[in-house]
């Protein structure tokens, strides 16, 4: 298992991020809301996620900084609980500034555990609406 986190496999096309919150379901897990995503298509590229800290919650740039770095590192340790189905990912961190990595770790853990639960309850509704 390779634990780096390369282009491929972060979130940045502009396309991409407006189809997961449009298309997207999500869940709450303290200290994040998780939105995610399984394209049509993307079932042979790399799972992609994206990290968000509100400046409404952390006001200083550094700040959000500080979390996405530990929120960056705790998923990339972790990345491979995740299934490789080409799922958009978005954690948007909603907690107290200065969380520590002790603290977020965990929770990512918990996160990437409950993700494929939601991942089927969600395939679920679809397959019941068509």
């Amino acid at each position: 298992m390779k634990y780096s986190l390369p282009k491929s496999e972060r979130l940045h096309a502009e396309k991409s991020i407006k189809e997961l919150f449009e298309k997207g379901s999500s869940f709450f897990l303290y200290p994040f809301k998780i939105v995610f995503w399984v394209g049509e298509g993307l079932e042979e590229s790399p799972n992609q996620v994206l990290f968000s800290v509100s400046k409404k919650k952390i006001k200083k740039a550094t700040g959000r900084n500080f979390i996405k770095r530990r929120l960056k590192e705790a998923y990339r340790l972790n990345k491979s609980l995740l299934p490789p189905a080409g799922l958009l990912l978005g954690f948007i961190f909603v907690g107290e500034a200065g969380m520590s990595f002790a603290e977020l770790e965990p929770k990512v853990k918990l996160v990437l555990q409950k993700l494929p639960n939601e991942l089927s309850k969600n395939l679920g509704k679809h397959d019941s609406k068509n």
